[in-house]
């Protein structure tokens, strides 16, 4: 069994703007009921409002409105008060009905064999790097077929994430390689690069029921989200709930393989890996380029 890959790169970036934009995405998307201004988040941050405006822009790629606009969706609460609908299910239903599918686009996948997976990732050697992204910190991990992880991280927790990424295939052999890994961060996180002309290889290693899991969540349209029970109902195993759940929880292709998706019954957000604060962001940041 191989050691547990060790982080060698330091990747805390530089300045304060990665930290000034990952406050930001914090605040708007535990507070976005209150309709926070662009100057009442400012404040809270002791920055000014035109240099948080333009960082952040610069940064995620549209202003701290359109976010929160994005996470909140102005026809929500039309449909609240008038249907009844959950808050989730209503950001999601509203303005995202369009044809755009990120998997049609941008995904293509295979599994590995069941022999492979039992092998814990014997004879396999996995390159990885962390990068900055819409995300926070995002650990990327890919071998000779493809993708086969993403994780995230804050600044200060890159070792951990890096272990328990390590420890669901121990006997791999682990080599961090941000050459290997860059081409990736530079694709997943921008739009304008996917395309069905070259698509984004991913290769999932788990049992046959996880990857059955992973593969229906890749069917999940961009900017929709389903419930469990839909992804128990798809796969053919309608009483399988509570063991679904665990496979989507143990998606090692974050984001990619869209486990941020899966809601409860009730369209409420649940448990996320990655935390609720990272998933209320990607939700937002999909329907703002959907």
């Amino acid at each position: 069994m191989n050691m547990i890959a060790n982080l060698q790169t330091d990747i805390t970036p530089d300045g304060p703007d990665y930290d000034i934009v990952r406050r930001v995405i914090e605040l708007i998307t535990e507070d976005y009921r209150d309709q926070p201004s662009l100057e009442v988040i400012a404040a809270r941050l002791n920055q000014s409002p035109t240099q948080l405006q333009k960082t952040f822009t610069r940064w995620a790629g549209l202003s701290p409105k359109g976010f929160l606009q994005a996470v909140t969706l102005d026809h929500a609460k039309r449909l609240l008060r008038q249907e009844d609908m959950p808050l989730l299910e209503t950001s999601i239903e509203v303005g995202l009905s369009g044809p755009s599918r990120l998997h049609d686009l941008f995904v293509t996948h295979e599994a590995m064999s069941p022999g492979e997976w039992k092998a814990k990732g014997g004879g396999l050697t996995i390159r990885y790097g962390f990068h900055i992204c819409p995300f926070g910190i995002a650990l990327i991990m890919v071998t000779d077929r493809g993708l086969a992880g993403l994780a995230f991280s804050d600044s200060g927790d890159e070792r951990a994430c890096l272990e328990d990424m390590t420890c669901r295939w121990p006997n791999a052999q682990y080599v961090e390689d941000l050459q290997a890994t860059v081409p990736y961060a530079a694709r997943i996180f921008e739009p304008g690069k996917w395309s069905s002309e070259q698509p984004l290889r991913v290769v999932l290693i788990g049992t046959d029921f996880q990857v059955s899991v992973w593969q229906s969540l890749m069917k999940i349209p961009f900017g929709k989200a389903v419930t469990y029970s839909d992804i128990a109902k798809d796969i053919g195993r309608p009483t399988a709930q509570r063991a679904v759940g665990a496979a989507v929880g143990a998606n090692p292709i974050s984001f990619v393989v869209p486990c941020h998706r899966a809601v409860g019954k009730n369209g409420a957000l649940t448990g996320y890996h990655w935390g609720l604060t990272r998933k209320r962001a990607m939700l937002g940041w999909e329907s703002a380029h959907a």
